[in-house]
């Protein structure tokens, strides 16, 4: 199946992507995850994400999924469901350059009524080659938007078919 046209710019970016990671936040104890992220292409206009993360002696931590979408070649569009109660629409800025891209994201969040008080988050996905870098800050329970995870993963499948 080829890649629906209108996603060139992240061709690179479909496959499976695994590395290690580092989280802070005021209201938490500083700690170190495993993450795995893959894109799909389904063979329509986005790719469908999925990211799990694990403690490093294998305990889950998070997991995650949506959509992402190229509006057009500089805009972009990240819709995240998350099992702790949060829905984000994250929407940003695409900067292509020769090595990859930079895509800065911001969010509307939506909380459920169990859920943990998130009003906002901020995503940034860096492709350098077959490196995949993420920042991710939040404001949330109170505390102003703030860094809170990075993590550097490596394409899984250095050859990831179309």
């Amino acid at each position: 199946m080829a890649l629906h046209p209108g996603l060139a710019a992240f061709a690179d970016l479909v496959g499976t992507w695994r590395g290690e990671g580092h989280g802070e936040y005021p209201t938490i104890a500083a700690f170190n995850f495993i993450e795995e992220v893959t894109f799909t292409d389904v063979g329509k206009p986005f790719l469908h994400y999925l990211q799990r993360t694990w403690s490093p002696d294998g305990a889950p931590m998070h997991t995650e999924t949506g959509f992402l979408r190229l509006i057009d070649e500089t805009s972009v569009e990240f819709i995240l469901a998350q099992p702790t109660g949060q829905t984000e629409l994250a929407e940003g800025n695409l900067e292509s350059n020769p090595e990859g891209f930079i895509c800065t994201l911001t969010s509307q969040m939506q909380n459920s009524a169990s859920a943990k008080q998130v009003d906002a988050t901020q995503r940034q996905l860096e492709l350098s080659g077959n490196t995949l870098t993420t920042k991710f800050a939040m404001a949330a329970v109170g505390i102003p938007m703030t860094h809170h995870l990075k993590s550097v993963m490596y394409r899984k499948d250095p050859h990831p078919e179309s």
